[in-house]
């Protein structure tokens, strides 16, 4: 994928992540928690031109979950309120047990696909997410049971390695599908040059979807569109439109990277288009 890909005019795919495991309602009242406000903002994303959701489950207290049950519980929502978009569940987490971390896979229908971080993280003052190798097996494999598409999280550097790695390790299906991740911490800096060294790093055929953290969510989106990437936005990733005005939903956030992909020429995937470039 290149800055070709976008003179050729082909679909960006656009992802919205809902609602992550980590901040909520606290850092904005529009945020959906319930399986009920999940759903209904998965079809106003939908109608935006959102054919990805990125979904992660929460507890009645708004707490992160990874049960089963509560991740069915948000997939019948979703399917109630949209026509035909694309589930992808999260499967990452911090001090979560690795058995818990295999339970978003087994909902009845399974999501189409999954996100699997490629290595640790740290989290806070006092915490790692540790996403060993073993874990990353484990989960590729129940993925590959299932039926499940990986979405590689690359968090850095480091972490465009160990897709190399995997794939000496295990056959993964094309296209290698990998989310390159920008913003601070042990994320890869938000600067255009790390960008676009990310990019040229990848596999050979793999295609590459595009998260800015923060105020870099729309740059870095823009950059996504331009070189023939996909994109991700969403109010997990994101709690502001603008500086100092808190977004006032995930459409909000999706009409806005449709209107720059409207604008710079590049057509927006629709959810069967997205399977096709996704190999679903």
């Amino acid at each position: 994928m290149s800055y070709e890909t976008f003179l050729d005019g082909d679909p960006v795919i656009v992802t919205a992540a809902l609602t992550g495991g980590v901040h909520g309602k606290e850092a904005n009242p529009n945020i959906p928690e319930t399986p009920g406000e999940i759903g209904r903002s998965a079809g106003e994303v939908e109608a935006a031109g959102a054919s990805v959701v990125h979904l992660h489950a929460r507890r009645p207290n708004g707490e992160r979950s990874f049960d089963t049950e509560r991740f069915q519980a948000i997939d019948d929502a979703v399917r109630r309120h949209t026509d035909d978009v694309v589930i992808q569940h999260s499967t990452g987490g911090t001090g979560a047990p690795d058995a818990d971390r295999h339970l978003p896979l087994r909902t009845d229908p399974p999501p189409e696909m999954a996100s699997l971080d490629m290595g640790p993280l740290n989290r806070y003052a006092h915490l790692t997410s540790e996403n060993t190798r073993a874990l990353v097996d484990s989960l590729h494999a129940e993925m590959v049971d299932r039926g499940i598409k990986p979405e590689l999280e690359v968090f850095n550097d480091g972490h465009r390695n160990e897709i190399y790695g995997l794939l000496e390790r295990r056959d993964l299906a094309d296209p290698v599908y990998a989310t390159l991740i920008f913003g601070p911490g042990t994320l890869t800096r938000p600067r255009p040059e790390h960008f676009l060294t990310a990019i040229a790093d990848l596999p050979d055929g793999a295609t590459f979807n595009t998260l800015g953290f923060g105020r870099h969510q729309l740059p870095f989106a823009t950059m996504g569109i331009l070189f023939g990437g996909h994109v991700r936005v969403g109010l997990e990733d994101n709690v502001y439109y603008d500086r100092g005005e808190l977004a006032e939903s995930n459409a909000q956030l999706v009409e806005r990277v449709v209107r720059v992909a409207d604008e710079l020429g590049r057509p927006v995937a629709t959810t069967d288009e997205a399977r096709e470039i996704l190999g679903l």
